[in-house]
């Protein structure tokens, strides 16, 4: 759950901090409460909104205020993302055929340098379509899965076609907010990456699933940044891998990464057995941990914390069992 100890000031901040990716050097704005705040929670972020605007409106003519909101509207730009599917591939086995489609997830508004590709088949996308209809029958009442044709599935103005649409289609849903937002949506793209990289990470090849973990990461932040929990237990695994790797430098600035998320939404789980590694990773290079290890201590200490008893490891191997 958020805190919002330090006034209207810290609460704005973190909402524009979760919520939006600034677009250059500019900080965006939001006018919506964060994803996890309770009734009373929203409240104050409305009313302290509400004081702001109107404190602003006070102090200004109508000629500025007017001039005021252009100004916001060219500089703030919100994050959107954009869909391409620019190549495909036919996988030709002794007992099956299909098409794989290569799916980009691009974030708008900027310059992405962090293009990360992952293929589906067309019975994933239909896969994805069943569930979602399951939740958003009504939401979904205008949006077209293309069909499956019953020939030419392999010639190259089909597969061209199919593509176009399936990217489309990819388009129509994440313009759902219902759907954008869900689970059957997010798993679609990072599931089956996630999957191949934990089992891959139990097996202890720590570098392949290094990659993989990375590039689930990448897909998550651009997917989910409504709901920034949803990148911890990937975070952590990436930590455990880099660990294993030796590159200690590079596993404790991800375990730094991920523990003001780990704090601000009190993830007792994930809280002790982070810190721990923080710790330990700390004293392996030399560097200042004493607030680290009082945190640790006081989190061990706390009577009403349920402090999970596992090590990090311990704890992201059981993902995906």
């Amino acid at each position: 759950m958020l805190r919002y100890s330090s006034g209207k000031a810290k609460l704005k901040h973190i909402v524009m901090e979760e919520e939006l990716e600034p677009h250059d050097t500019k900080t965006e704005t939001v006018l919506s409460p964060p994803e996890h705040s309770s009734p009373q929670q929203e409240a104050l972020y409305n009313n302290a909104e509400e004081a702001d605007l109107v404190f602003s409106a006070s102090c200004l003519t109508t000629a500025e205020l007017q001039q005021h909101w252009r100004a916001v509207k060219q500089e703030f730009r919100s994050v959107k993302l954009l869909f391409d599917i620019p190549n495909t591939r036919i996988i030709d086995q002794t007992m099956s055929k299909y098409v794989v489609y290569q799916i980009v997830v691009i974030r708008s508004g900027s310059y992405d340098c962090e293009r990360v590709a992952i293929e589906r088949r067309y019975s994933d996308f239909l896969h994805l379509h069943q569930e979602l209809l399951v939740d958003f029958n009504e939401e979904m009442e205008d949006i077209v899965m293309p069909k499956k044709k019953m020939r030419g599935n392999f010639s190259e103005e089909n597969i061209a076609e199919r593509r176009v649409a399936l990217r489309d289609y990819l388009t129509q849903l994440y313009s759902l907010r219902c759907v954008r937002k869900s689970q059957a949506f997010q798993a679609f793209f990072t599931h089956q990456e996630l999957k191949d990289a934990y089992n891959l990470l139990r097996g202890g090849r720590f570098s392949r699933a290094l990659e993989g973990l990375q590039k689930a990461l990448v897909l998550q932040e651009k997917l989910s940044s409504h709901d920034p929990i949803l990148v911890i237990p990937t975070l952590c695994a990436i930590l455990v891998c880099q660990r294993d790797l030796e590159d200690f430098d590079a596993a404790f600035q991800t375990g730094r990464r991920a523990l003001p998320t780990v704090r601000r939404y009190e993830l007792r789980q994930y809280q002790g057995p982070l810190l721990e590694a923080l710790v330990d990773l700390g004293y392996s290079l030399e560097l200042p941990v004493a607030q680290l290890q009082d945190e640790l201590t006081r989190v061990r200490d706390s009577p009403h914390a349920q402090v999970s008893q596992m090590s990090l490891k311990e704890l992201v191997v059981q993902e995906f069992v």
